[in-house]
């Protein structure tokens, strides 16, 4: 099993060898106990399905605390399942940062920040207009669409609109010190999400 969820923390710095300054993120990984099982006779597929993030009961439905009740569970505010990592786990074990070690190479995903309506210089990288005396096009897209043919505007236009707050997954990133005993995980690296957002990390590769 090589895959948890985390919290983010923040962002951190140190100094490795010959004095070369890491940016690291500091994720809070698990612990997070195991609540349910796919397998492809059941269900069609495998999985593992993960929970992170202990709040109290009155926070939860009472769907959701019977599904965690079934699994000897704690009450947990997130649920996740990992794909293709049940392995040899089973309902009721937990899942700690252990699973990683310095040096592994790890994805992470989750939603990024949300930086609402913006415009298409911020959002798509467009070019700004000439900023010469008398222009009025200093921030405006510009053309979007013939008049005559075809008389409509095409789908899919690069334009204005709502930037941010999609699922993002970081490839490529370097598990750097693990501290099991405050469930913490240094990555090198920037991940999604702000402070506080509850993120997963699988193995890449």
């Amino acid at each position: 099993m090589a895959a948890i969820l985390a919290k983010k923390l923040g962002m951190t710095q140190r100094f490795g060898d010959g004095g070369r300054v890491e940016r690291l993120t500091v994720l809070e990984a698990g612990p997070c106990p195991v609540t349910g099982i796919r397998t492809v006779e059941r269900d069609g597929y495998e999985a593992v399905q993960l929970a992170f993030g202990r709040c109290r009961e009155k926070a939860l439905s009472k769907p959701e605390l019977g599904h965690l009740r079934k699994a000897n569970a704690s009450p947990h505010r997130h649920l996740a399942e990992f794909r293709d990592e049940a392995g040899e786990l089973k309902v009721g074990q937990t899942v700690t940062v252990d699973v990683f070690s310095s040096g592994d190479r790890v994805k992470v995903s989750g939603p990024s920040r949300g930086k609402g309506f913006q415009g298409t210089i911020k959002r798509h990288n467009f070019k700004s207009g000439p900023k010469s005396h008398g222009s009025h096009n200093i921030r405006a897209p510009g053309s979007i669409g013939a008049s005559a043919t075809p008389s409509r505007v095409f789908k899919g236009l690069r334009g204005a609109g709502r930037m941010g707050g999609g699922r993002i997954t970081q490839r490529g990133l370097t598990v750097v010190d693990v501290i099991p005993d405050r469930n913490l995980m240094l990555v090198r690296g920037a991940v999604p999400g702000p402070p506080g957002g509850t993120l997963e990390v699988r193995s890449d590769g």
